[in-house]
């Protein structure tokens, strides 16, 4: 049986539904599964372009790995990404971030899209799940967090059983 997910944005309003890819990111899907619900403050990436994420603490009883692993994340993709300890540069989140690392949870809402950071190079991260229902309108909420920005909205990832 396929595995499913909410993604939500709660201030739009908006959903959408995702598969798991279990058979592709095992391990990565099983630590997802088991820690939703799970969300924070959603952000706009600066350098990968078409993507919204947020950062929370790390989950994951034991670390995934590469599993699925990809820079250049098509649309529609959910990808994981675990960032190790002052990696990540948010004021808000600087005591967790340099202290124990964070998790990027990022969906990829339009093509051409390339996993890139200045600093550090190129930035793999593990595709685990392909959004397949109600796409079209989290991709416009997606694109309305570029335009008028993305104060105060949440993105959140919780279980459909």
């Amino acid at each position: 049986m396929v595995r499913k997910m909410e993604i939500v944005l709660e201030k739009r309003g908006v959903h959408c539904v995702a598969e798991l890819l279990d058979e592709r990111a095992p391990k990565t899907c099983e630590a997802m599964w088991r820690a939703m619900p799970v969300g924070g403050q959603a952000y706009h990436a600066k350098y990968a372009s078409n993507e919204v994420y947020c950062l929370v603490p790390p989950f994951a009883e034991l670390e995934p790995g590469r599993e699925n692993s990809t820079i250049a994340p098509a649309a529609g993709d959910v990808v994981y990404f675990r960032f190790p300890p002052g990696h990540v540069k948010h004021p808000e989140l600087a005591e967790t971030a340099d202290r124990i690392g964070m998790v990027d949870l990022a969906l990829f809402y339009a093509a051409n899209n390339l996993l890139l950071d200045p600093a550090t190079g190129f930035v793999p991260g593990n595709v685990f799940a392909r959004i397949t229902e109600n796409f079209e309108a989290m991709a416009a909420a997606c694109d309305s967090i570029w335009r008028e920005g993305f104060l105060d909205e949440r993105l959140v990832y919780s279980r459909l059983e």
